[in-house]
């Protein structure tokens, strides 16, 4: 069995290619029990534990493990750890363990960007990140394997994160400023990618202008928040997996309030892919993305680092 830590595992994982292997997964189709959410009891009160399975038929088959520490910034440790382990679909044979960060990270930035390859503006070139961890570094650089980025705005509720994401995204090549001013910062973009834990609202509705796309990451529980109910209505609204109409307080909160219904999701990524619903159709048209995150993203991601640098 093989062992990748996270150097190997990022350098298998570049955005063009993770794009590419995302885009083919959900064309070719694959095996996605429901998730596993446990509550784990600690003194950070908050703690949860995700079990994310997926296979494909005579293909590899793997299992991503997740903790989610939300106060672990408190003590100076990221909030999110994981380990993923890949199997031989068709005997059980372990083959791999793999850095979940990495995966997780890099898929998740890639994801959106293949949902921004049908939703975003083709001339979309300003972009602004809301958060500044580990999946907020990663956007860019994914962003900027489907849309030629100009400028690239940092927004974090701790001023001196968004600075140092800032610095790290100027070292990578990237005109990158940081955001004082959120709605406006909001107002000026032309792609708002929110990658936070935040429990509250962070953009408003009434901050998007017209032909904006809005990418929400977070909120992968229902307490959790980053828009608020009116960013669902009038707007044109899809989702990554059916699971975040179950899962996501950005889409629970709103349905409660009677402003949205599931049947107003226009598609999934899965339906962009295989080009069932053309994604966006004007260019004043606000869009918005709803992910909570696939396992048959994960297993596309650990797939191409096992195949790609073992030779399989």
């Amino acid at each position: 069995m093989q062992i990748f830590d996270s150097r190997q595992t990022a350098a298998g994982l570049p955005f063009d290619a993770l794009i590419t292997a995302l885009e083919r997964v959900f064309i070719e189709g694959c095996n996605v029990p429901r998730r596993h959410i446990h509550s784990i009891q600690s003194q950070d009160g908050e703690a949860t534990l995700l079990l994310m399975p997926a296979w494909q038929e005579n293909g590899l088959l793997g299992i991503k493990h997740v903790t989610i520490y939300p106060q672990n910034g408190k003590r100076g440790l990221p909030g999110l750890h994981s380990t993923y382990t890949l199997f031989d679909a068709s005997n059980g044979v372990p083959v791999a363990v793999l850095d979940g960060d990495q995966i997780t990270v890099r898929r998740t930035a890639a994801a959106s960007a293949l949902a921004a390859r049908y939703l975003a503006r083709a001339e979309a070139s300003r972009l602004l990140i809301v958060g500044a961890g580990n999946v907020a570094a990663a956007i860019a650089p994914a962003y900027a394997a489907v849309r030629d980025l100009r400028r690239v705005d940092v927004w974090n509720i701790n001023p001196d994160r968004a600075k140092q994401l800032v610095s790290r995204l100027r070292d990578e090549g990237f005109q990158a400023e940081v955001a004082i001013d959120l709605e406006q910062a909001v107002a000026q973009a032309d792609i708002v990618s929110c990658a936070t834990l935040s429990t509250q609202p962070l953009v408003l509705r009434k901050w998007l202008r017209p032909g904006t796309h809005l990418d929400l990451i977070g909120s992968f529980k229902p307490d959790m928040r980053e828009s608020d109910d009116a960013t669902f209505s009038g707007t044109s609204v899809f989702i990554d997996t059916e699971e975040a109409l179950d899962k996501s307080g950005d889409l629970l909160a709103p349905i409660a309030a009677g402003l949205f219904a599931r049947d107003r999701v226009l598609g999934t990524l899965a339906d962009l892919c295989h080009q069932r619903h053309p994604g966006r159709t004007s260019d004043d048209e606000i869009t918005v993305y709803k992910a909570v995150g696939a396992a048959s993203e994960d297993l596309a991601a650990a797939a191409l680092v096992y195949q790609g640098q073992s030779g399989q």
